[in-house]
């Protein structure tokens, strides 16, 4: 079990727990979740108000969200005393470039390149990060300014 907490705005970046389900109960505020179990399966989207709850099965690319401007709190239970976990994003994004970039189509015609890739690999963050653009203008968050790329 784990206790989560989540600030405004957040985001768990998507993830999986690749030896357990997890239960995610909602203690404060509210969370939108989403997961999808497998290839060519939907997306299963929710959003849970406080002491509601949502399953995600085991090895589902998962990840939470706070819509609100104030801090969300869950609790994690998993059907493991070691569910493991593996950011999904953070680890594809730490593979050897030729592979990134055979994975996402780049080639001639392509409009990214593999140059493209050291632009932004750094700044993904390694967990929690803040996102979704309307909820920081709601909540009168100040999004970290664009840094040039002569600055990353």
């Amino acid at each position: 079990m784990t206790l989560g907490f989540i600030g405004p705005c957040g985001i768990n970046t998507p993830h999986v727990h690749p030896r357990s389900s997890q239960i995610n109960v909602v203690v404060k505020n509210k969370l939108a979740t989403e997961f999808t179990l497998e290839n060519g399966a939907r997306s299963i989207v929710n959003t849970l108000d406080e002491f509601e709850m949502t399953v995600f099965p085991q090895g589902a690319v998962h990840t939470e969200w706070n819509p609100t401007c104030e801090e969300s709190i869950f609790v994690a239970g998993f059907a493991s005393e070691d569910p493991g976990v593996q950011q999904s994003a953070q680890t594809f994004f730490g593979l050897r470039d030729d592979v990134i970039e055979a994975a996402l189509g780049v080639g001639q015609n392509a409009t990214f390149n593999g140059e493209d890739l050291d632009t932004f690999k750094h700044l993904i963050p390694n967990n929690v990060a803040q996102s979704v653009e309307l909820c920081l203008q709601s909540c009168n968050i100040k999004k970290k300014p664009k840094r040039s790329l002569s600055e990353l």
